[in-house]
């Protein structure tokens, strides 16, 4: 053996003679020259260096490990040293691992890079497994457990263990718990302890378990097959019932859309008689007026940007509302008592509408930048995570149905706008300014599209044309529901959604919207006024 396959043995007899226990200090001398024997040797031999490296406990040693399983380890030619290095123009900045100071640029021929092979990668990430178990900080330890729970390596049982015994974290110990069951499966022990670790195992639950239960089943004994196979099976009907709940989940969301799409809808259409057909085409003036807020306060006010889009809900309301007054004066007024001339007039105002969106904002679509406290998910489960965006869509759904409810029917205006819909020539006679009643209904109806599409650009992206996606099913919802009925039209948009979801789960997408839709046409057909009928005076 040369002297140069000697060096990697000789450290490693230093690191076990000298080397410092867990998480404690070593002299930079001697982690120098343990970091420059990792390039020596063949990639066995870097395996030995690499665990005498590992075997000091120095926490410096963590991120020079890491780095050589990542490939981007370096060694300066000349010299031996390894170094971490920076691309700087046409050379590379070198940094000492263990001192962390600048030994200045080299030309990139200057240096090699250390080759690592799969076999050295996966003892590296045991290595620092090993390492990182007993660190102080929690999220380096956990991370550990993960990793020595992904490679399940024989090797780390020991160090496991006491790393157990130490460990007051409950989710680590879990964690370490569930990782010591897989190893358990690759070792020697008993098949009685064997089926105890698969139960663990299984207890544990999630899609991980399965993959560790499915690898241990092809290598296991005949004897020990049937507890796996059993403890899979559980795991598999766990996960069937966690399938449903997140379907269930799919359809109150998808619900949530449709209702904040369809209330506004049902103002103008179920209160007013107006078939409103630009109704899409008003939900994107709220995303539009989003969009452009964002814009602003990017520009101009970039410290309130985490709050731009609760700044733009309001705002998306009052342009909305004030654009649904002015077409109520100007169009609608004049139509009332004709629905098919109201549909006729609003599908080319939603002409008009989208040609406007198109020539200011361009025919591509936009989105908004979700700020930071959006993004994310809420992990319910291992099956189930929640979007945090639409966690927000549904709360404002809610708070907006609440709104319109004690608006229509808890307030002064509201009991005047009941009585306009039930009899509109007593409602006058008794004093009530009805053409007031029609102008700010029309505006409320089209202030809550507004802020729906407000809330849309949280989960989408907006164009001239999408608001054409919603008008069908917006306009589906209201009828199903029945015409002026708030209930209805919140009956519906669940009843809707969460069919459509259900069929989703057994069939495709486009098969479960053709067959939601042919049996809402069946029950129309028997119950022409929808599931819930505001009986009106004539």
């Amino acid at each position: 053996m040369n002297a140069g396959r000697l060096i990697p043995i000789i450290a490693l007899l230093l690191a076990l003679a000298f080397g410092a226990p867990a998480q404690a200090q070593t002299d930079d001398a001697t982690l120098t020259a343990l970091v420059n024997a990792l390039p020596l040797g063949n990639f066995k031999e870097r395996e030995v260096a690499a665990t005498a490296l590992a075997a000091t406990g120095d926490p410096r040693a963590v991120p020079v490990l890491q780095t050589l399983t990542d490939g981007e380890l370096y060694v300066i030619e000349a010299s031996g040293q390894v170094v971490f290095v920076e691309t700087s123009g046409a050379g590379v900045l070198a940094t000492d691992p263990v001192t962390a100071s600048s030994l200045g640029e080299f030309a990139k021929g200057d240096v090699e890079k250390v080759k690592v092979n799969n076999g050295l990668r996966r003892a590296l990430r045991t290595l620092i497994g090993q390492m990182t178990l007993l660190s102080e900080n929690r999220g380096t330890r956990l991370a550990a457990a993960l990793s020595v729970l992904r490679d399940a390596s024989p090797d780390t049982l020991e160090l496991l263990d006491s790393a157990l015994a130490a460990e007051a974290d409950p989710e680590i110990k879990t964690v370490m718990d569930v990782a010591r069951a897989a190893i358990v499966l690759k070792t020697d022990a008993s098949s009685a302890e064997k089926a105890a670790a698969a139960q663990r195992i299984a207890e544990w639950g999630g899609r991980e378990a399965i993959t560790i239960l499915t690898g241990a089943l092809a290598e296991a004994p005949a004897d020990l097959k049937p507890a796996i196979e059993a403890a899979i099976d559980s795991l598999e009907r766990t996960r069937a019932v966690w399938s449903v709940l997140q379907n269930v989940w799919y359809g109150i969301s998808l619900g949530s859309v449709l209702l904040l799409a369809a209330i506004g809808l049902a103002i103008t259409f179920g209160v007013m008689g107006v078939i409103n057909m630009a109704h899409g085409e008003m939900v994107m003036l709220g995303a539009y007026t989003t969009f452009v807020v964002q814009e602003v306060i990017r520009t101009s006010a970039p410290h309130l940007f985490d709050v731009s889009l609760v700044i733009a809900l309001p705002l998306a309301f009052l342009v909305d509302g004030a654009v649904g007054v002015a077409i109520e004066r100007s169009i609608i007024r004049f139509l009332y008592g004709r629905p098919l001339d109201t549909l006729l007039a609003t599908w080319g105002l939603s002409l008009i509408l989208q040609q406007a969106y198109r020539s200011i904002f361009g025919a591509r679509e936009v989105g908004v930048e979700l700020p930071q406290w959006m993004l994310g998910s809420w992990q319910v489960t291992d099956a189930i995570q929640i979007p945090i965006n639409g966690m927000f869509v549904m709360a404002l759904t809610v708070l907006i149905t609440i709104a319109v409810s004690y608006v229509l029917f808890l307030s002064r205006w509201g009991r005047q706008v009941r009585a306009v819909v039930q009899n509109r020539v007593m409602a006058g006679a008794v004093g009530i300014n009805t053409e007031k009643v029609d102008r700010y209904t029309f505006g409320l109806g089209c202030g809550i599209a507004g802020i729906a599409g407000s809330a849309f650009t949280m989960i989408g992206s907006t164009g001239p044309t999408a608001g054409q996606l919603y008008i069908v099913d917006t306009f589906l919802v209201v009828v199903f529901g029945g015409a002026a009925s708030l209930l209805g039209t919140i009956a519906s948009a669940f009843t809707i959604s969460q069919a459509q979801s259900t069929m989703e789960f057994f069939l495709s997408g486009s098969m479960a919207k053709v067959l939601t839709l042919l049996a809402i046409v069946a029950i129309l057909m028997m119950r022409p006024q929808g599931l819930f009928a505001l009986k009106v005076r004539k």
